[in-house]
């Protein structure tokens, strides 16, 4: 596999030519989380034919249950793939794996893998799509700047009035996950470019957790305030509400690892394949704070 960025070339998000793709069906996974539920929202404004995919959804999909895939991927072109829970959990790669080749006999042209960027113990799920006569593309992402405002950070964040998190003072350059899923979208319409190809995306400014927590602070007009624990502290609040302790084991040596200034660098992705500097994360958080996000 290839394994950076550095062979992207820049481009738009629509072929040289100057015309659109043709529309194309869809299957997205996860497509009731962060990043998922933005990729359909922008295939589906395309023009493209999008199957939302989910354990509870219309088009029913669980990575756990094999018998669901088939019908899910029957008659797509491409796929996009949000493993869960994480992409470097343990027996990821063996089900991407098992996946990927079944995508391939039914005749998907296109695999897209969401990943992270610096996680180590993804590599073997990214490696795990490169199998005959798979097109695979994966898009290695920084912290979503949505973990702030949605899922399980922000719920506690708002319930205690402050985030308690391992990241100590690490810088991260948070990115808007609509801007993975424009990169997503201009990938599937130019899939022979980006077939083959590790994508390494990020926002485009540097700041710590705590940077973050304060910018939305003074958005919100709440005052939040930002804990540093060590991982092992927070492993052992997760495994107090009921996270079973294989999850808590691999979460704690993620935050160990990851969050350890590995990330603490701007990927240029985002400009290269949209021709356009990221989101900033000061306009996602202004935005937010004009919802409920962060009152009680």
């Amino acid at each position: 596999m290839t394994t950076n960025e550095q062979n992207t070339q820049p481009t738009q998000s629509t072929p040289a030519t100057g015309v659109a793709p043709a529309p194309v069906t869809v299957l997205v996974t996860g497509a009731t989380g962060r990043v998922g539920s933005r990729v359909a929202e922008a295939a589906l404004a395309a023009g493209h034919e999008v199957r939302s995919a989910s354990r509870s959804g219309a088009v029913q999909f669980d990575w756990y249950d094999s018998a669901t895939w088939a019908d899910a991927l029957r008659g797509a072109d491409a796929a996009f793939l949000a493993y869960q829970p994480d992409v470097g959990a343990p027996g990821a790669a063996e089900i991407v794996g098992a996946f990927a080749r079944r995508a391939v006999e039914l005749g998907v042209r296109h695999l897209v893998l969401l990943s992270a960027r610096g996680e180590d113990q993804a590599r073997a799920t990214e490696d795990a799509l490169d199998v005959p006569g798979a097109r695979w593309t994966v898009v290695r992402a920084s912290w979503f700047a949505q973990n702030f405002s949605e899922g399980p950070l922000a719920d506690a964040m708002v319930e205690s009035g402050e985030l308690a998190f391992p990241g100590g003072e690490v810088l991260e350059p948070f990115i808007d996950v609509r801007d993975i899923a424009d990169v997503v979208l201009a990938v599937l319409a130019e899939s022979e470019r980006y077939g083959g190809r590790v994508l390494e995306v990020s926002g485009g400014r540097l700041l710590s957790f705590r940077d973050a927590v304060a910018e939305v602070s003074a958005a919100v007009g709440r005052e939040f305030g930002y804990v540093p624990v060590p991982a092992p502290e927070y492993g052992a609040a997760l495994r107090e509400f009921g996270v079973p302790d294989a999850e808590v084991a691999f979460l704690v040596e993620l935050f160990e690892t990851n969050l350890d200034g590995r990330n603490a660098h701007i990927s240029t992705g985002v400009q290269e394949i949209l021709g356009r500097a990221p989101r900033e994360f000061s306009t996602f958080v202004q935005e937010a704070a004009t919802t409920s996000t962060w009152k009680q």
